[in-house]
């Protein structure tokens, strides 16, 4: 039997987490400290502090480090409450990018890396970064890693060039891919690597100008100028980054899926208000079968991403890996949100495309969406593969 009834104290949360959303962190979406680039450093441990105080920090993190341990469908609901604002998953630290990492420390990383690097973040007092993504090597296609790591049987050296590199102006936190060569002491390959982000050789060149500022830090290029780590450094196990990267980047699809499914639903109240009070021709405009018919097809789109979103994390509750689920889920859910934010544009008008409204900041933010964690058409061809098999 397929049961999609949420039970009471779940219920009960979500709609706790929503409250304190709107109260406490759409506020802020008038700050001046949220910047082009995202809310600064004081911005967000100020909203840190709020979801704290209310016990809504990091509630995604296991039980045994301070969190709650949501099963999938639990995140799901919660992270939409809390993505009414795009701040939301800010301050309650569930946030990409480091949502995804404490989700892969908590995984990989080994009990003194996880008391290093995993339970500052967990805690808010720090930040981290990804680091894979590449002006002319890796992205879509991570195995064309071109930055590279050489190991003299004590230490690692690395060497190459990163770009939209999330969050990584004030993060203390790097997990940073490169490719091993072949060495007599180690696996070569792709490796991941764990350092502070103070290190000599960490060279943030510039901050790039992108339409999104929902990330704090934005989106950096980085030179590891000869970064030299310890041996200890190695995240896993050599030439295992590949496999690492997709244990993290199938939940994270989702969770970003689901964080903008709450972001969906903010435009989607936003258009139908001013759809009641807006008169045109004599009526409200929502009268008008035009507007009715658009707000008709943003209430179908956003239910049909929430049971997309809880299909994939139900099956991953039940232990199934679900990458071809959460692909699926990422491309439609992506693609769909996109429509609802622009449709919403629409029916406001004139104000839709002003900052006079929330609206316009989460249309740019939503169109960068379908390029998070792999664009669509990535996911479409690894959808269309697996039904060609």
């Amino acid at each position: 039997m397929i049961d999609f009834s949420i039970p009471a104290e779940l219920a009960a949360e979500r709609d706790r987490v929503r409250q304190f959303v709107i109260d406490k962190i759409v506020p802020f979406e008038r700050d001046p400290r949220l910047t082009a680039h995202g809310p600064n450093d004081e911005m967000r441990q100020e909203m840190v502090e709020l979801a704290r105080a209310e016990k809504l920090l990091t509630i995604q993190a296991p039980v045994e480090l301070g969190g709650r341990g949501l099963t999938h469908v639990e995140q799901a609901v919660l992270y939409e409450a809390a993505g009414w604002s795009t701040l939301g998953p800010v301050a309650m630290n569930c946030a990409a990018p480091d949502e995804g990492n404490m989700f892969l420390l908590s995984k990989v990383a080994n009990q003194e890396q996880a008391e290093r690097y995993l339970q500052p973040l967990i805690d808010g007092h720090q930040r981290s970064v990804f680091a894979m993504t590449e002006p002319n090597g890796a992205g879509s296609d991570p195995n064309q890693l071109a930055t590279e790591a050489t190991f003299d049987g004590e230490n690692f050296t690395i060497s190459g060039r990163k770009w939209l590199i999330t969050g990584a102006d004030g993060a203390k936190v790097w997990i940073i891919m490169a490719r091993l060569t072949d060495n007599p002491h180690l696996p070569s390959g792709p490796t991941l690597f764990l350092t502070d982000g103070d290190q000599p050789g960490i060279v943030i060149e510039r901050i790039m100008n992108t339409m999104d500022r929902n990330y704090v830090g934005g989106h950096a290029v980085v030179n590891f100028e000869n970064l030299v780590l310890p041996k200890e450094s190695v995240l896993g196990e050599t030439g295992q980054a590949l496999r690492y990267a997709q244990l993290r980047l199938a939940p994270a699809r989702l969770t970003h899926c689901m964080r903008w499914l709450g972001a969906g639903e903010r435009v989607q109240s936003i258009a139908i208000d001013y759809a009641k009070t807006r008169t045109a021709f004599g009526k409200p405009i929502g009268e008008h079968e035009g507007v009715s018919f658009m707000l008709a097809d943003n209430e179908i789109a956003l239910h049909q991403c929430r049971l997309t979103i809880w299909h994939a994390c139900w099956l991953m509750d039940q232990g199934e890996k679900a990458r071809h689920e959460s692909s699926i889920a990422k491309s439609f859910v992506s693609e769909e949100l996109f429509k609802v934010t622009d449709r919403a544009v629409q029916v406001l008008g004139g104000i839709g495309i002003s900052d006079e409204t929330v609206v316009e900041m989460i249309f740019r933010d939503m169109r960068a969406f379908r390029l998070y964690d792999g664009p669509t058409e990535v996911h479409k061809y690894a959808i269309g593969r697996k039904i060609l098999r």
